[in-house]
């Protein structure tokens, strides 16, 4: 994403904040009962220089330790009531304690009594734990000796941040950054930072201010229209209706307890709806693939979005978690919690409601055809401006915007499998001998590697720029299973999901291969949706033909995949293929790994024992790959296998299961936008430095401005604060 695709919040001087608030942003920190002064005494005094007797005789106690910096600028930190500590090595059990609490749990204000609030002087951050506990006790011990002082000059502190810290096995332990308090009297030139502890003034993140639009808005403006109701769809909706401007948001899929009932009947062998699976209805494909939280946007909107999730019932951890993530069980009613808010706040929601056709009018949108996914009737509405948020599997909408002039073009994406392990396989690859803490849960992992490339899957592209080709983990899901993610008839797609509790038996994430457009034939933009299409379609009838019911999938050992075996043991029942395993283990002990300098084998090891039960939902068939994947996509997974297994051993065993196909990773086609995040027309010159001026606002995932649910989520805000603009405008 772009620089200006990240830019930050522009709110107006009258607004209201989404998903926070002064109970948000005025945490209670946990203040110890020996600090000399915690507490409100405290709590408004500034440091600034100055030794004093206290100081000194803490100076005493704690000496200044050969891992303390080499040197320390508290100039910096002048005039600051709260500093912000980060790097502080915390010991695992820690965790057996949870830092959050329900105060930090936001409560929406009534957009009629928010007036402007400025940033919040105490830090917006989880609680720590509860005063005189294990947990407290040793926290506040770790960030006095990350600073240099006494426990008890540690007033009080907040959790910003933690994550696991596992570089070293024989050294797992959690990462910190904490909002700091010090006692009355303890001057911040005193402090002695540990070696790579980095300390500054506590910088609290700014509300979101959401203007109050309602004025403006007048009777003579047609609707504004949210085409899906994903993250991007949900999240700009929801700024819109929060600012008066009263959204018509329509989902082509279900709502989310309809929705849920389909995806269940269908995973127990019931025929697929197509307005009602894990690509459609409410929430998005998000919604059914773990609520993972991660990005790598950089943008204020982050720590808004999270909030937002938290105020709809998400877990208060999710705001300091380093991965956060809310987990499949718990999503459908944060996301239903989210759409009553938008109702609440004036916006109109219609389930099982197509965007079926966008008319212009000089140029800009006029009115929608919106029809019945049940019936097919049809409606027009006149709209004055449409988001387009329809998610990447809604390809009916490119075939719309293409057929209506839009700009259209061929983006990258990924293609490949899902591949399972058992956990404890990861567990153990991850943390050592601390695998078993209970603190720590469950592992993930996401690599990547460059495998040399082959252009259409026929000659190497060594002559060209593109001369490798990444090989990728994506949304890995610990503790999770393998997802029947299919939304069109005779396809099959995966995905992976995990509960909140991650606690199943196996691992899964997605392992993929880089699409190019170059390696696509033609000049068709829609080329990339053939492609997928025809892999699902290859893979539906790949299982059938082996004995497999309608939607199983086929599947194959990492082992029979490496040496181009197929199994013979038939449809899978929680059993591993036969006939192929052990010539499958003495192909990975002959495995050559590149590495950066020279090329190293891998050492030999005994065949695993762990059994990887397959978790896709209707079945798996034991199959070739081959014949349903891309030539090019196999080779590079085959010799991505490997070097991926170099990153995290264990990776490529014999017995860990591949099932395919993985096509919906990412949207192959980009709606084009302008810098006013407006639609592009094909017929625009391509050297016009003049904004588009459609009103139809490509956005999200499937418009190809996003990669996940935070990345979507932030891009739904940043097109509402556009439409907001030019309101405000007026």
């Amino acid at each position: 994403m772009s620089s200006k695709d990240a830019r930050g919040d522009k709110g107006a001087s009258t607004g209201k904040r989404l998903g926070g608030n002064k109970k948000m942003s005025g945490a209670k920190l946990s203040a110890g009962s020996k600090g000399t002064g915690g507490g409100k005494k405290a709590a408004g005094r500034p440091h600034r220089g100055g030794k004093t007797k206290s100081q000194a005789s803490s100076r005493q106690r704690t000496g200044r330790p050969s891992h303390r910096g080499a040197s320390f600028d508290a100039s910096a930190l002048e005039g600051a009531e709260f500093i912000e500590v980060s790097n502080v090595a915390l010991p695992l059990d820690v965790g057996l304690e949870s830092p959050a609490s329900e105060v930090n749990r936001p409560t929406p204000v009534p957009l009629s009594t928010e007036t402007n609030h400025p940033a919040p002087a105490t830090p917006a951050a989880s609680p720590a734990p509860a005063e005189g506990s294990h947990a407290e006790s040793l926290s506040r011990a770790a960030i006095a000796s990350a600073l240099g002082v006494a426990p008890e000059d540690v007033a009080s502190f907040s959790l910003v941040k933690r994550s696991v810290d596992a570089r070293k096995k024989s050294n797992v332990h959690f990462n910190a950054t904490y909002a700091v308090h010090l006692a009355q009297g303890v001057a911040y030139d005193a402090l002695s930072p540990a070696r790579g502890v980095n300390v500054r003034a506590y910088d609290p993140p700014a509300p979101l201010a959401i203007p109050d639009l309602r004025s403006l808005a007048t009777s003579s403006d047609g609707r504004i229209v949210v085409a899906g109701t994903g993250p991007a769809g949900l999240f700009c909706a929801l700024y819109l209706a929060e600012a008066g401007l009263r959204p018509l948001v329509v989902e082509r899929g279900a709502a989310v307890d309809e929705r849920t009932a389909a995806i269940e009947s269908f995973n127990a062998g019931g025929p697929l709806d197509a307005a009602a699976n894990v690509q459609f209805g409410e929430g998005g494909a998000g919604t059914f693939s773990d609520g993972k939280l991660t990005t790598g946007t950089k943008s204020p909107h982050i720590r808004h979005v999270l909030e937002a999730f938290v105020q709809a019932g998400a877990p208060d951890e999710i705001l300091w978690q380093a991965k956060p993530h809310i987990g499949t069980d718990k999503l459908p009613a944060v996301v239903k919690s989210i759409r009553e808010r938008i109702i609440s706040a004036g916006g109109e929601v219609r389930f099982l409601t197509r965007l079926a056709d966008i008319e212009l009018s000089d140029g800009a949108v006029c009115s929608v055809a919106l029809e019945d996914s049940r019936t097919g009737a049809r409606e027009v509405v006149e709209a004055s401006r449409v988001i387009v948020a329809c998610g990447h599997s809604a390809r009916d909408i490119f075939e719309l915007a293409r057929d209506r002039g839009f700009a259209l073009e061929r983006k990258p994406f990924s293609m490949g499998v899902r591949i399972e392990h058992p956990q404890t396989l990861i567990n153990r690859a991850q943390y050592g001998a601390a695998a078993k803490h209970a603190a720590l849960g469950a592992a993930d992992y996401k690599m990547a590697v460059r495998v040399p490339a082959r252009a259409n899957g026929t000659r190497p592209d060594a002559a060209s720029e593109n001369a490798t080709r990444g090989v990728y983990t994506f949304c890995m899901c610990p503790g999770g299973e393998v997802v029947a993610a299919a939304s069109e008839e005779g396809g099959v797609v995966v995905n992976g999901m995990s509960r909140f509790a991650r606690d199943g038996e196996n691992s899964n994430s997605a392992l993929l291969a880089d699409v190019r457009p170059d390696d696509l034939p033609g000049n068709d933009v829609m080329e990339g949706v053939r492609l997928q299409r025809e892999v699902e379609h290859a893979a539906f009838e790949l299982a059938r033909r082996n004995g497999g019911v309608p939607y199983a999938a086929p599947a194959q050992t990492v082992g029979d995949f490496l040496v181009g075996a197929t199994s013979s043991s038939g449809q899978a029942e929680g059993k591993q293929p036969g006939g192929t395993v052990a010539a499958a283990s003495e192909a990975r002990r002959r495995t050559v790994v590149p590495g950066p300098h020279r090329r190293r084998t891998v050492a030999p090891e005994p065949y695993s024992r762990l059994v990887v039960h397959p978790s896709y939902p209707r079945g798996v068939v034991w199959c070739d790959l081959r014949e349903c994947l891309p030539e090019f996509i196999c080779g590079a997974l085959a010799q991505g296998l490997p070097l991926l297994d170099a990153k995290l051993h264990g990776f490529a065993d014999p017995t860990a299961v591949l099932t395919g196909p993985e096509t919906r990773s990412s949207s192959p086609i980009r709606m084009v936008r302008g810098e006013n995040f407006q639609a592009r027309l094909a017929s625009d010159s391509p050297d016009s430095d003049e904004e588009p001026a459609t009103r139809v606002y490509p956005c999200g995932e499937g418009a190809g401005y996003a990669g996940g649910i935070m990345s979507a989520a932030v891009d739904g805000l940043r097109v509402a604060e556009a439409i907001a603009a030019e309101f405000s405008s007026r």
